[in-house]
């Protein structure tokens, strides 16, 4: 019965790996019933106190209530112990445990028990029992309560481990969406020189996409007012009244009239709660704003191109549910977005060439949002963009990892140079290299000439083979850093001696960031598939051993439907070819039970057995299985 009650809990524990609060009622009236308890109690460690997170039994108990954990009370004690702790008769113990005596008093328990959950040594919590009577627990019994405790604490870790992996899901698919969006608004900006309005569709869709809004607007600076230029998701009687009405005037209270004299993103809850939305002179009276548009929570952005006002983007939603920190950020980002697009128009000429620096960007977030996990294509589509558009020779791409360099990535190099990096992909450098200086300083190193390097002149090896085999004349270096940590350098080369201007060093260092954002990305989902996979073998287990526990349970005194349960999970999550469990009889051994075993193999045992004396092999198996060692025996002809 009580393995039927442990594997009750498992096969919850494993069919509703994110639902606690089942397994824990199932554990505490399954103790309840096997340790003849009148209340059973689970606490989760909360801090300083003791939270109830789960009740059965006579004793008033409320989920969610918080108690001090303290060694005066029995729950206290067993997690301050880490052990557990039995009293006798609580009420007669005033001395020893002055709050749980008077609680006991009060509620009319005596006999109390409580162990501790237990996670790697550190408790997060307990489980309490009560009798109303002075009635000791047995040994048994309390032995019996360690194991629901122990299940206790596998589903607490479980829940804890899933929604972690769930909340990493959900950041970095966040993540991806936002920079899938970035990519979008790129796209557009570049493939829409001069034309403004399908930017701000792009921007004000993605951004009430992503913050949640019901609809956005988009205004741009016109002398002492402001004109409505886009929106987006707008009601359409709000939309025919600011395409009449397309000039605004907001008051100095209003969202946009604050975001205006701040400069600085600004929300109010709700825009009911305002007089001053409601005045007939403003721009924004009741008809346009609140009964057109049905307005109540508003964010707006203000969008500055040195710290000059050049127009606000805000966003809305119908009901009071105010923005978060991450959706005011993104709407930032949106407005720094749209600056640049109408700086672009403005400069149209001019700004070509970051138009094209802003496509790269686009096409190397494209490659990250579409190639998570994978660095090669992100390392190759940024290198090649930085090449073409700074005018370069070739690139390449080297991580760092303190003592050295390693080749990651190359682009338009010459073939003696992508051999030697194929034959010696790892690069130590001297200090005095151009490479030493950035690992040194961490600074970006811009040297016009090579062969004017103190390293060439030295005839460095390392610089030599760069001047020589790779025909660089012209380098440029950029550190890629994290926390201040260098992790690898982006590096550009020209074959003749022409410096690279301050708009392509600052394109490279772009590129260089987004290679860092790259590879920890790539890590992050590393972990994440690593969590996945661990999480996936513990509940198989878990599933196996639930197995075993029900067919048990379920054929009491029939050892044949255990035996093949035990060997069918066994091979299956060990990865094993087949099975076979033996009995010893006498002097020799008999195959009981199989999975998968070869016929032939079947028949000879069937024939002959395994006579002990002569197998002296499995003599050793026993024995080292006795110290808690595994043997592997490899050859079974030389055992047999």
């Amino acid at each position: 019965e009580q393995q039927a009650a442990s594997a009750e809990v498992l096969k919850i524990i494993s069919t509703s790996p994110t639902e606690l609060q089942p397994v824990l009622e199932v554990v505490v009236r399954s103790a309840a019933r096997f340790c003849e308890a009148d209340d059973v109690t689970i606490f989760e460690l909360d801090g300083q106190y003791l939270r109830i997170a789960a009740h059965w039994g006579t004793v008033p108990q409320e989920i969610g209530v918080r108690f001090p954990c303290v060694r005066g009370q029995v729950a206290g004690r067993a997690v301050l112990d880490r052990k557990p702790v039995h009293v006798i008769d609580l009420q007669a113990e005033a001395e020893e445990f002055p709050e749980g005596s008077a609680f006991a008093r009060r509620l009319g328990h005596r006999t109390t028990v409580a162990v501790p959950l237990l996670h790697e040594g550190v408790a997060v919590g307990t489980i309490m029992l009560r009798r109303v009577e002075d009635n000791p627990f047995t040994n048994k019994q309390i032995t019996l309560l360690e194991t629901f405790a122990a299940q206790a604490v596998i589903a607490i870790q479980n829940t804890r481990l899933l929604n972690e992996l769930r909340q990493r899901t959900d950041d970095l698919t966040e993540s991806l969406e936002q920079q899938t969006a970035t990519s979008d608004v790129l796209n557009v900006i570049s493939s829409s020189p001069g034309d403004l309005q399908p930017v701000f569709e792009a921007i004000l869709a993605n951004a009430t996409r992503l913050c949640a809004a019901k609809f956005g607007v988009l205004h741009r600076s016109e002398g002492d007012a402001f004109r409505v230029v886009g929106m987006h998701g707008a009601p359409p009687a709000y939309v025919e009244e600011r395409r009449r009405n397309p000039i605004v005037r907001p008051h100095s209270e209003t969202t946009l009239g604050r975001a205006i004299a701040t400069k600085r993103a600004v929300q109010i809850a709700d825009v009911l709660k305002v007089p001053q939305y409601f005045d007939p002179p403003l721009g924004y009276t009741p008809p346009q704003l609140s009964k057109l548009a049905g307005a109540r929570t508003v964010l707006a952005v203000p969008m500055c191109k040195d710290d000059e006002l050049v127009g606000i983007i805000a966003i809305y939603r119908q009901e009071v549910r105010p923005f978060t920190d991450k959706q005011i950020e993104l709407l930032q980002n949106f407005a720094a977005q749209a600056v640049i697009a109408i700086e672009n128009t403005r400069l149209l000429n001019e700004l070509r060439q970051s138009l094209e620096q802003q496509t790269a960007t686009a096409d190397v977030l494209r490659v990250i949002s579409s190639s998570p996990g994978e660095l090669e294509p992100v390392f190759q589509a940024m290198l090649e963009n930085a090449v073409r558009i700074c005018d370069a020779a070739f690139g390449n791409l080297m991580l760092y990892d303190g003592e050295a360099f390693r080749f990651a990535a190359l682009h338009g190099a010459r073939p003696k140079w992508e051999e030697m990096a194929r034959r010696e992909p790892v690069l130590r450098v001297r200090p005095s290299s151009p490479l030493g200086h950035v690992a040194a300083s961490k600074q970006l190193n811009h040297i016009e000439d090579i062969r004017k390097e103190q390293a060439y002149i030295e005839r460095q090896p390392a610089t030599v083979a760069l001047a020589e085999l790779a025909g660089a004349r012209t380098v440029l270096n950029v550190p890629m850093l994290k926390d201040n940590e260098l992790i690898g350098t982006f590096s550009i080369y020209r074959s003749e001696v022409r410096p690279f201007t301050e708009k392509q060093i600052n394109l490279v260092q772009n590129f260089a960031a987004q290679a860092v954002i790259a590879i920890e990305n790539a890590r992050l989902l590393n972990e994440l598939r690593q969590r996945t996979g661990d999480l996936t073998e513990a509940l198989e287990q878990q599933t196996a051993t639930s197995e075993v526990l029900q067919v048990i349970s379920s054929s009491p005194g029939e050892v044949e439907p255990l035996f093949q349960a035990m060997l069918e999970n066994a091979t299956r999550i060990c990865e094993a070819k087949f099975g076979t469990l033996f009995r010893f009889e006498g002097h020799a051994y008999r195959a009981v039970a199989t999975h998968n075993a070869p016929q032939e193999l079947m028949d000879e045992y069937g024939r002959h057995g395994l006579r002990a004396a002569a197998h002296r092999g499995i003599e050793h198996v026993q024995t080292l299985f006795g110290k808690g060692r595994v043997q592997f025996l490899h050859d079974a002809r030389r055992i047999r």
